[in-house]
């Protein structure tokens, strides 16, 4: 057996020995346990939910009697964001974006009943899910339990007897490393577990879980060579323990809490108010519809009795009230589309500056990486967002080109005429949300991705000096 595995080998042999350790790691796999079955057990009771509402809701529109079109345009209607397989694993900020949208004529509403809003404040330090397991707990685990690997073959006077036996001081790293990588594999095992559960669900899953996994496989690789590196640098083990508890203290908990707040103090965001402001003044000046008077509709009268050639909107072959309709909510939605864009580009304009402190925090990447994986991220939600404000604007437009095609102007004015058959609400309010393509989120998790490796680099340099200066501190 070579040198390096009989010190892998007596490692772990001491380990079994430290009671602490081993109720520590059967305490982190139960909890692990626990996390992956109550994330997965939430996340299907939430989707079952959301797709039960969202039938009922489907149904209710469906229900209605015959009515007038433009009812229904402010009946209005309900869509519900479904849920990513790979969401029981890393939640994101799904919890504070909200799942539910209110579509109505005349305006868009943001997405509400965000998880955040619902529950107790307990939750915004984090929700017990396997990402968060392994982003916070398994490293502070790994640092008990490697902290002192190498420090206390220094105190005890062995390493000198190991190097004068002709054992090299790469081999005695490289045995610590194998020893603690295997108490690193245990942690991971139920998450990748867990992941490769996920993935059957959808065919794109399996390579995002492929790829989660190797993420989260680099963050430990990381905190291994970075906690037996400290160790061989340090000549106490309580040494050793300050200074990693402080790096995990400052890269784990305070930075990733820390970046989000000063980029926002620095780089405010509109408040609602000031957004409700804005919106409602630039919709007074758009124009309105029901003032004959207002001079853009006026001159939309005009070009629309131009192009049909008549000189009175009576002699239209179509409803002018629905062309009218289909034009204001042409207007708004441009409107609209105009604030929200702008709101999700300063968002990610933010998110890319906090991802800029990641040069300070692998956390940071991980969180990036683990949230584009996932389909939790920002860039996730706003696609929900652009297509429940698509299906909205269709649905709207629908619904005023019946008014425009289905009643005549005159019948329109007539309380018994101005309606139109329910059948016409059949399949209008149908709403099919597609996730994006792997390529989108591997594409997205790039930067995160090398980020780390740069991380695993440095500290595989780091790992390398602590190499040569043990074998010239044991001479």
């Amino acid at each position: 057996m070579s040198p390096t595995l009989r010190i892998a080998r007596e490692e772990w042999r001491l380990l079994r020995r430290d009671r602490v350790a081993v109720l520590g790691l059967s305490l982190l796999l139960l909890l692990a346990a626990v996390a992956t079955f109550t994330s997965w057990d939430n996340r299907r009771a939430t989707a079952e939910a959301r797709a039960h509402h969202q039938a009922q809701v489907d149904h209710e529109f469906e229900a209605q009697p015959d009515r007038h079109p433009h009812r229904m345009v402010h009946y209005g209607h309900f869509v519900f964001r479904p849920l990513n397989p790979l969401a029981a694993f890393d939640s994101g900020v799904d919890p504070y974006t909200g799942h539910t949208l209110f579509l109505e004529g005349h305006r868009q509403n943001s997405a509400n009943f965000g998880d955040v809003r619902q529950s107790s404040l307990l939750l915004r330090f984090g929700q017990l899910t396997p990402a968060f397991v392994l982003q916070v707990l398994s490293p502070l685990l790994l640092i008990f339990i490697g902290h002192a690997s190498v420090t206390r073959e220094q105190e005890r006077g062995t390493l000198r007897m190991l190097l004068a036996q002709g054992v090299r001081p790469r081999q005695i790293l490289t045995g610590k490393l194998l020893a603690l990588g295997a108490i690193a594999a245990l942690v991971l095992l139920p998450a990748f577990a867990a992941l490769g559960w996920m993935s059957t669900e959808t065919p794109d899953s399996g390579v995002l879980a492929a790829a989660l996994s190797a993420g989260y496989a680099v963050w430990m690789l990381i905190w291994l060579i970075g906690i037996v590196a400290a160790s061989a640098l340090f000549r106490r083990g309580r040494d050793a323990l300050v200074a990693l508890l402080a790096a995990w203290a400052i890269g784990v908990i305070l930075l990733p809490r820390l970046a989000p707040e000063i980029v926002a103090s620095v780089h405010a965001l509109p408040t609602r108010l000031e957004t409700d402001i804005a919106v409602a003044r630039d919709l007074a000046a758009l124009g309105d519809g029901h003032n004959s008077n207002d001079p853009y509709f006026a001159n939309f009268k005009k070009k629309i009795l131009a192009s049909y050639g008549v000189s009175r909107i009576e002699d239209l072959p179509v409803n002018y009230k629905g062309l009218v309709g289909m034009e204001g909510e042409r207007l708004t939605s441009e409107l609209f589309a105009r604030y929200t864009n702008d709101a999700f580009a300063r968002q990610q304009a933010q998110l890319r500056r906090v991802d800029s402190f990641a040069l300070l925090s692998p956390a940071l990447a991980l969180r990036r990486i683990s949230m584009s994986l996932s389909g939790t991220d920002l860039l996730s939600y706003q696609r929900f967002a652009e297509a429940g404000e698509q299906h909205r604007y269709n649905l709207v437009q629908t619904l005023n080109r019946m008014q425009a095609e289905k009643l005549s102007f005159a019948g329109d004015r007539s309380s018994r005429d101005n309606r139109i058959d329910r059948q016409h609400w059949h399949g209008v309010a149908d709403f099919h949300f597609e996730a994006a393509p792997s390529s989108q989120p591997l594409r997205q998790a790039t930067p995160g991705a090398i980020v780390l490796l740069a991380w695993l680099a440095a500290l595989t340099g780091l790992l390398a000096l602590a190499t040569r200066r043990l074998g010239r501190a044991a001479r």
